[in-house]
């Protein structure tokens, strides 16, 4: 690095070390850091090896000024330890601000807990898609960047700037799929007795592991593992590829670089079973987290320390809950301050505990089991939880899975699904955002199949109308930060079967009832809005969640009776009951 070289608030500041020494396996045996100084700043920021007798360190500005720091290293190492230097940090312009939302930094909880903004203050809504293996050669990062349509040909930016165009700002990624080799057999994990069992995804019908390199051929892992008759199947991953994690630094940086936050998980959950049981755990998992946690730190992005989105019982949440404390109790959080969150079957308040037993967890999500309506209560249970955390549904129904509702994946139903998904999970407490998925995108499908490739299932309809949902819900501009979830308001909310997405109705409004929200999936009767003020007077407007847009002729003013019910409107669609979905504004009459 030049000396105290002129960086940019939120940029990535690199510094480079060489060990004086050689180690058998560096990447267990030093630990390397920087003691940083800078305003308002004073902490250690861990660093990792990347190959040979490289290690590095990266960190970042939060303010402008000066910032300084010096290196350390356990064991002592002359190379390592007691290195200095410094940079100056400049501010963004707020037109650069404008530019790249990345520049406004890092996100963290909104004052009362239950939204997301940027260091600077700004809403950030999360609107992400699904690309777990974004980090492989499924997504390319190829180069030069000559743009192409929606097709084979088609890269990670280009689907980058696909999505940006239609108001997206995340992609949710897996780090690393170190269980998922290829070999021409059935993927297969290791029970604690040492037999092998079948994936819970191969069960389902999805067939054998997909190749889950990068562009050149890199695994996260080196081969052979140590799994007794599946070396080649299970990594040894006491002995990380930095060529790899190279490619996946690309992908994060190109992801800033367009704007999106990405949402990181190290490892999913199916890789438990073989790492306790041949590696030492959970000290090696631990060390894991660390090691993707210090590349990503100074990146904008959400980190996660495991995707946990099957409870299979062969690690249990507390293993992993114990592992990600630990992560927290060696090395302390974040140091730049990224929200930690864990992609959960069912529930992460539920799996884990809130933040006094879940130390490394800042905001809460649902997922995967189940994905119908009725999960979205426990939005609502993680909503009402002190101290307020940021929630969001991680996993919702995704277009085309899972099977269970049998609507044509790309289709109309396929899509109010989705709706639903993201209205009613809004509505009902994920106010930090919402996460998309679709058949084909979430494994990054490439593959001549029946299963649609991850190209075509981007240009589905649900995907196009997914931010229309944030059109609605920032309509009253940071005000919807403030919306408490309020479904029982509505009268009757609950007329369709729990496990569905039919005939239920949502509410959120805020503590002076002054503005409700209000979503309605196909098949709710005509309602009334009860626990108003007496006599209080409401603009009402509907909204159309598939075109996104504000219907015209709205239906006029109601107004709460003595008693402080408030009978709705007519559907737009003329109806007693909606044979469609709607959304609903109501704002007080001053």
């Amino acid at each position: 690095m030049p000396e105290n070289p002129v960086r940019h608030c939120w940029d990535t500041v690199e510094i480079s070390l060489r060990s004086s020494h050689t180690y058998a396996n560096p990447y267990t045996d030093v630990t390397v850091w920087v003691e940083l100084e800078g305003p308002g700043f004073c902490g250690r920021c861990y660093g990792f090896w990347d190959g040979g007798r490289t290690f590095r360190v990266r960190v970042t500005a939060t303010a402008p000024g000066e910032w300084r720091w010096q290196s350390g290293s356990r064991p002592a190492d002359a190379g390592l330890r007691g290195k200095r230097g410094g940079f100056t940090a400049l501010d963004w312009t707020e037109e650069e601000k404008r530019e790249n939302r990345c520049r406004r930094g890092f996100v963290r909880p909104t004052e009362n807990g239950h939204a997301f903004q940027h260091a600077d203050g700004t809403p950030f809504f999360l609107l992400g898609d699904t690309w777990w293996p974004a980090g492989t050669f499924r997504y390319p990062l190829a180069k030069p960047d000559d743009p192409h349509p929606p097709g084979p040909q088609m890269t990670l930016r280009d689907a980058l700037r696909y999505r940006a165009r239609q108001g997206y700002n995340s992609i949710a990624v897996i780090a690393a799929f170190p269980a998922w080799a290829n070999d021409g057999r059935p993927a297969k994990l290791i029970s604690e007795d040492g037999t092998c069992i079948r994936a819970a995804w191969e069960q389902a019908g999805t067939g054998s592991a997909k190749d889950m390199h990068d562009e050149d051929g890199n695994c996260p892992f080196r081969f052979p593992g140590r799994v007794p008759g599946y070396e080649d199947v299970f990594p040894d991953v006491e002995q990380p590829n930095p060529a790899y994690w190279r490619s996946l630094d690309a992908t994060v940086r190109c992801m800033n670089e367009f704007g999106f936050i990405p949402f990181v998980e190290v490892a999913r959950r199916d890789v438990g079973q073989a790492w306790k049981k041949y590696h030492d755990w959970p000290d090696s998992y631990v060390r894991y987290v660390q090691y993707v946690w210090s590349r990503l730190q100074a990146a904008n992005c959400l980190l996660s320390p495991i995707h946990f989105d099957w409870n299979d019982s062969t690690i249990p949440p507390e293993d992993w809950n114990r592992a990600a404390n630990l992560v927290i109790e060696r090395c302390g959080p974040p140091p730049f301050g990224q929200p930690v969150g864990c992609n959960s079957d069912g529930s992460s308040l539920r799996l884990f505990g809130h933040v006094e037993e879940a130390r490394w967890l800042t905001f809460h999500q649902i997922g995967n089991n189940p994905r119908t309506h009725d999960a979205f209560e426990m939005l609502t249970e993680q909503f009402h939880r002190d101290p307020p955390a940021p929630a969001l549904n991680g996993e919702p129904y995704y277009d085309g899975w899972p099977y269970d509702f049998e609507p044509e994946a790309g289709s109309d139903e396929a899509a109010r699904l989705c709706r639903g998904a993201i209205y009613g999970s809004i509505l009902s407490g994920g106010l930090a955002g919402h996460i998309y998925g679709a058949q084909g995108l979430w494994p990054g499908n490439v593959e001549d199949a029946a299963e649609h490739r991850w190209w075509e299932a981007l240009q589905w309809p649900a995907g196009a109308q997914m931010p229309h949902a944030m059109r609605f819900i920032t309509s009253e501009g940071e005000r919807y930060r403030d919306l408490v979830p309020d479904a029982a308001r509505v009268v009757p909310s609950r007329t369709g079967a729990p496990e569905s997405y039919t005939g239920w109705a949502y509410c959120a409004r805020t503590g002076e009832r002054d503005l409700l929200l209000l979503y309605f999936e196909r098949g709710c009767p005509r309602a009334i809005v009860e626990g108003l003020p007496p006599g209080a007077q409401y603009e009402a407007r509907w909204f159309d969640p598939r075109q996104g847009r504000w219907l015209e002729e709205g239906p006029g003013r109601p107004a709460a009776d003595g008693a402080g019910a408030l009978a709705l409107p007519p559907f737009p669609d003329g109806g007693e009951t909606s044979t469609t979905d709607w959304a609903l504004k109501l704002t007080a009459r001053r």
